[in-house]
Formats: C-alpha cells, sequence, structure tokens
C-alpha cells in the first residue's frame, strides 16, 4: 500500500512538472520552458522522467499486443476511413499503429489527441480517460511524457471523431519505442539552404517533399533496368579505383594503394572504356549504372560525385540511339509522371513544360555554328585556335583557360545552340576534334557520329558509335595530348593497355551515357541536383 502511495505521488508530480514542445498544429499553444532549453537540458528532464516512472526508452522492438494486429497507416484509412460516418466507432476492428508523433493535443487531462506519421501517412490518436482501466495520474502522466518526434505505438479500435476524421481510439496506454530529445522544428519549419543539407534527417522530417526526389531516384533507376533488361542488355560493374582515367575530359580525384606500393590510383570519371573492353570480349549489350568522380566544382547541375548509366550494343547506329534514348525518356515520363509532359522550374516564372511526346528536335551543330559564326574556320584543327580565340574575344564571349580548341569550340555551341534546346533536341554533326573516342561521319573526317541530347538547356545524353580502329584511336590519343601541353589538365593520358584491346577487334559499337541526376532532376520539378542526392557534399564550414 505504502509503495502504491509512493508511485501516486510520484505521476502526480510528473503531471505537473511535464512540459511540452510546441505543436504542429496552428491552434495549439503549447509554449513551455522545454522548447527554449539547450538540447542537454532537454535531454536530461526526459531521462529523468523516464527513470521516474520505470520507462525504458530504448526497448527492444516486441510483437503488437494480441488481438491488436499491426496495420499500416494508409490501410486506416483506405479500408475502414472511407467507409465510416462521422461519430462511427467499429469497436471490433482492434489494431495497432505505430510511427513518429507529430502533433499532441491536451484537450483536458482526461484527453489527448496524437498525430502520428509514417511513410508519408498520418492517422490521428484519440487517448481518452474513459477507455482506460488504470490509474488516471498514471493515464494523464504517461500521455503527457510524449513529445513530438517520439517513435510511439498505440494501439485501439477505429473509429471517426465527430468532426469526420478518422482515428485509432486508445484503449492501451501508449508505448514508447524511441524517445526524440533534441527538438525538430516542425512548426519553424527548416528552408536555409546550407541548415537543410548539414542535417538531411531533419529536412527530411520537416519538409515532406524532399522525400519525393529520393523515391524519384529510386523509380527511375528502376525503370532503366527494366527498359534495358527487356532489350537483353547485360547489367555489370567495372572498376571504380584503376591505375589509369579515361573516357571522357575531366579532372579525377587520386588516391593510393598501400598494399601497392603506394601505387597512384584514380577515382573514375567514366567507366566507358573497360565497357567497350565487355563488348570486345563478346558481350554485345552491356550497361552499367553507377558513380563517376570528378573533381569538379558544384553547382546547380553539378556535383563532384554523380551517377550516370552507361550502355553499349554491338552493331548500334546513331539512328538506334536516338530511338532508343526517344522510347526510354518518353516511357519514364509516362510511366513516373502519368504523362509525357512535365513541369520544370524555370528561373522566378514559376514552372515551364517539357514535352517528352512528340519527337524530339534535331539541330546540325556545325550547320548552326556557321550560320550564327560565318568566319568560322572551314578546318576546325588544332591549327585554328588563333582564329578562334579571336572570334570569342571579337564577339565578347568569355571563355575560362585554358584555350584548346575543343574548349572554345563546346563554348560556342554554349552561347549559341544549347539556348535554343528548351524542349527536348537532338544535336548531332559535332566537330570530329572535339570527340576522339568517335567514328566520324563524313569521309573527310572532320565530323563526328556523334550526337548530343538536351533538355531545358541542360545535357542529358551524350552518344556516338564509338571509333573502334586502334592506329586512329592511338593518333586522337596522341593529339589530345597536345592538349595537356597548352594547360589542359582535365584531358587524360594515352591509354595503350585500351588500344591494344582495341587490335583484337571491337565490333561497330554504339555507345551511349546518360546523367541520371539530371534526369531525376527534371522528372522531380526541382531545380538543383543536390535536392536528388540523399546526402550531397556540401563546401567546409569556415573554421
Amino acid at each position: 500500500m505504502a509503495a502504491a502511495v509512493r508511485r501516486a505521488i510520484v505521476l502526480r508530480s510528473l503531471v505537473r512538472s511535464t512540459v511540452l514542445l510546441p505543436a504542429s498544429r496552428s491552434g495549439s499553444r503549447l509554449l513551455s520552458g522545454l522548447a527554449k532549453a539547450s538540447n542537454e537540458v532537454i535531454k536530461e528532464q526526459r531521462e529523468r522522467s523516464f527513470a521516474e516512472l520505470g520507462i525504458q526508452p530504448y526497448p527492444r522492438y516486441t510483437a503488437a499486443p494480441a488481438g491488436y494486429p499491426l496495420v499500416d497507416h494508409a490501410l486506416v484509412h483506405s479500408r475502414w476511413g472511407q467507409a465510416m460516418d462521422s461519430g462511427a466507432k467499429l469497436t471490433d476492428v482492434q489494431l495497432t499503429i505505430q510511427g513518429r508523433l507529430l502533433s499532441r493535443r491536451e484537450a483536458s487531462k482526461k484527453l489527448f489527441f496524437f498525430d502520428i506519421e509514417q511513410d508519408g501517412q498520418t492517422v490521428q490518436v484519440v487517448a481518452s480517460q474513459a477507455r482506460f482501466n488504470g490509474e488516471s495520474a498514471q493515464f494523464r502522466a504517461l500521455n503527457r511524457m510524449l513529445m513530438v518526434g517520439d517513435i510511439v505505438r498505440f494501439s485501439g479500435f477505429v473509429g471517426k471523431t465527430n468532426m469526420g476524421e478518422t482515428s485509432v481510439f486508445a484503449t492501451h496506454l501508449p508505448e514508447l519505442l524511441a524517445p526524440c530529445v533534441r527538438p525538430i522544428p516542425l512548426r519553424s519549419g527548416l528552408v536555409d539552404t546550407e541548415k537543410r543539407f548539414r542535417n538531411r534527417h531533419l529536412d527530411l522530417l520537416v519538409n515532406p517533399q524532399a522525400k519525393q526526389a529520393l523515391k524519384m531516384r529510386a523509380q527511375v533507376l528502376q525503370h532503366i533496368r527494366q527498359f534495358l533488361d527487356s532489350r537483353r542488355f547485360v547489367e555489370v560493374e567495372t572498376p571504380v579505383l584503376s591505375p589509369s582515367v579515361g573516357g571522357a575530359s575531366a579532372r579525377p580525384f587520386v588516391t593510393r594503394a598501400m598494399a601497392f606500393d603506394q601505387t597512384t590510383l584514380f577515382m573514375r570519371v567514366a567507366p566507358e572504356l573497360y565497357l567497350k573492353q565487355l563488348v570486345i570480349g563478346g558481350v554485345d549489350r552491356v550497361y552499367e549504372i553507377g558513380k563517376q568522380f570528378r573533381n569538379e566544382g558544384i553547382d546547380a547541375d553539378h556535383n563532384p560525385e554523380f551517377t550516370t548509366c552507361e550502355f553499349y550494343m554491338a552493331y548500334g547506329t546513331l539512328e538506334d540511339l536516338m530511338q532508343m534514348t526517344e522510347d526510354l525518356l518518353r516511357s519514364m515520363a509516362e510511366k513516373l509522371t502519368g504523362s509525357a509532359a512535365v513541369s520544370v522550374p524555370e528561373n522566378e516564372a514559376g514552372l515551364a513544360p517539357i514535352d517528352f511526346g512528340p519527337a524530339f528536335r534535331r539541330i546540325d551543330v556545325m550547320q548552326n555554328l556557321r550560320e550564327n559564326v560565318p568566319e568560322l574556320p572551314q578546318n576546325l584543327d588544332e591549327n585554328s585556335l588563333p582564329k578562334l580565340q579571336e572570334i570569342l574575344e571579337q564577339r565578347q564571349i568569355p571563355v575560362a583557360q585554358p584555350h584548346t580548341v575543343p574548349r572554345l569550340l563546346d563554348r560556342l555551341i554554349g552561347y549559341y545552340i544549347e539556348p535554343q534546346c528548351v524542349q527536348p533536341t537532338f544535336l548531332y554533326g559535332h566537330p570530329a576534334i572535339m570527340s576522339p573516342l568517335a567514328k566520324c561521319a563524313d569521309g573527310e573526317q572532320t565530323v563526328a557520329a556523334r550526337i548530343e541530347l538536351f533538355v531545358n538547356g541542360k545535357e542529358l545524353v551524350n552518344a556516338y558509335e564509338e571509333l573502334n580502329d586502334p592506329n586512329q584511336q592511338r593518333a586522337k590519343f596522341q593529339a589530345q595530348a597536345l592538349e595537356r601541353d597548352q594547360g589542359d589538365d582535365e584531358v587524360p593520358l594515352p591509354d595503350a593497355a585500351f588500344c591494344d584491346a582495341l587490335e583484337a577487334g571491337l565490333p561497330p559499337t554504339a555507345g551511349w551515357g546518360m546523367g541520371v541526376d539530371r534526369v531525376i532532376a527534371l522528372l522531380a520539378g526541382v531545380a538543383h541536383l543536390r535536392e536528388t542526392i540523399a546526402f550531397p557534399i556540401m563546401r567546409p564550414l569556415a573554421k
């Protein structure tokens, strides 16, 4: 008897001393000292409450109470919520729900309302002392002990309040599965970009829309795999660390292998050369989805760590690649967004429509460049560098060092042609000097058999008919070496082993690469790649 009295006194003292975090509903005004206290004070106060109540705050997970099966929140709404009238109570439908506590309202000392969220679905819980057979002080103390952010479990029956809200009416005391001892800014929100991405777990909790881009990533990757698998492609993995780097012009990340006498290794910038060696080895249709690493800056369209999909198809042509690209992106948009037309952010003007339904527009790069720049040299080779520098200077088109012919041509394309590519547009007919791994499309060896797909002014796809002549490949690698001498340290060193592999015979092959992150951003309707990445790299904080 004395122990029971002491317990009742403890419970009443806890009821009086418990303080609450602000709830998420505007109608609640649960302002308290706890919300303003430091994280350590919050943690200490909660731990003291757990000890006094005899609660294990981090229990092992156990099955739901007998007769109260665990049910997903979505099922509560779809199966029972839509079938009940306001005020109805299905006392024979007993169940258990669990999730994160988003808000708590104390209508009186005998009545509490909770909002519990699980996987994007929210269910209200109504806890009334009238449905509880134990001590009133225990009922109130345990319900007041819960805080916004806690992971909890409630058991009871389904019904609707008189206001028509589908609810679980608790018949058991709440179960604390894991406490939140650090405030979550559910009411104040989390808008500042730096704070959002340096505290990604809070961002996902506070901003539900942040999860959508991550879910879109999973769906895009699944769709790409289904598309290629259904066309008899084989998915493979190639090295991320390699003693050589190639397949793209980019500055690599460099490391050393302690097990190999400090041998220098590079994190890959592209898987291209390995994938083509697999085609040489008899894997006629091969693809890889994986991370690439380029030691470059961060902006809305670039991240040092990013995801690509590359495939290589023996006996394929540029026309095959263009048709496959259209089929892939059109079917992806229709399946994942419900329409071939999607909306993308357009600066401050709101959303702009992008339509993957019609046949994609095509622009001849050389023809368009000569229309915009009539004084362009006839022969675009290493000797045309002074003339290209003069053209850019006269037209006041800024271009960063180092100046090489491929870089200056790329700048002209970016200035005159890419802005025309709002709707899906294939660029073809690039100067051959820009594409050292591609075959040529003309007898004079001046135009590459290459395409790029631009959407909303951004490159999504780069593809070409692969150069399979080892002698020409060696010559083009040597020409690239001259660009390194001109100061372009992004140009890879010649890969002699790859040229030797070509001598075994690479079938006529069509190769294709797509920036997966950019496609995800496009379909998710976000303006920055970091929104599509679970934990994007951030610039170091200033000391």
